[in-house]
């Protein structure tokens, strides 16, 4: 069948359409996340992608998603109501749900990227923000590119989608009402709000220091990534995040 080649995320080398599957370039993590995708199917969350297995040349082979990421900005509108964050906010609480009784097969290799503070409690998928959110035509919502899938802290999941998701980021193009929509994620998670407020300094801290050092050391994509502005831009979101952080806190207690 005819490839298609797909673009418009940072990591696209090689990921093409085929049909109504993706192949793409599989790495030392890709069984680990195989089985974490097939458990989803079973557990009934259609919010991911279903794993089929590896092709002739050694690709994964993925389930499509038909419809388009919710980034950039202008593709954001649609999570910009209080019950579209709501709805995302809802299906994370549902994937971490699901993948409580998860157990990794032997010898699993995960991410060896994926941020860590203290003894893990879920298995995070590390990367849930709108560039990876596809919003289909039926209104379907499923979460892409697994890769960075790994073991960790469920509140690490939920801040990295706190910041994306509010969005936390400075100078957005329309007023953003961030402890309004940090309170509905509060509420929805049932977490406090020093916790969250919390994790989410932490984690932009943690991102960035980890694009910083795999950026100075020459690998790719992060030396791309950096290059082409990654860089600058997290390290203006993580200081905007930690001058708001005491005055988001404050607003939510």
């Amino acid at each position: 069948m005819d490839e298609h080649p797909l673009s418009g995320g940072n990591v696209t080398a090689g990921v093409v359409r085929v049909g109504d599957t993706v192949r793409r370039p599989a790495g030392p993590w890709t069984p680990a996340v195989h089985s974490l995708l097939q458990h989803l199917e079973r557990k009934g969350f259609t919010a991911a992608p279903r794993a089929l297995g590896m092709d002739a040349q050694g690709r994964e082979i993925l389930s499509f998603a038909d419809g388009a990421a919710a980034w950039p900005w202008e593709a954001f509108g649609p999570l910009a109501g209080d019950a579209a964050l709501l709805r995302v906010a809802e299906l994370i609480g549902a994937y971490h749900a699901a993948v409580a009784d998860y157990w990794p097969p032997p010898g699993a290799a995960w991410s060896p990227i994926a941020p860590r503070r203290g003894a893990a409690d879920t298995l995070c998928h590390n990367d849930l923000a709108p560039w990876n959110l596809i919003l289909a035509p039926s209104g379907e919502l499923t979460f892409i590119d697994w890769d960075l899938a790994a073991p960790g802290q469920r509140l690490s999941d939920l801040a990295y989608a706190a910041r994306a998701f509010v969005p936390l980021i400075p100078n957005p193009p329309y007023d953003v009402p961030i402890v309004h929509r940090l309170a509905l994620l509060r509420d929805a998670w049932q977490v406090t709000a020093p916790e969250l407020i919390d994790w989410i300094v932490w984690r932009a801290r943690a991102d960035l220091a980890g694009l910083t050092e795999r950026a100075a050391a020459g690998i790719e994509p992060w030396r791309t990534m950096w290059d082409a502005g990654h860089g600058a831009a997290n390290t203006e979101i993580t200081r905007f995040i930690a001058a708001g952080a005491a005055g988001w806190l404050a607003a939510l207690s």
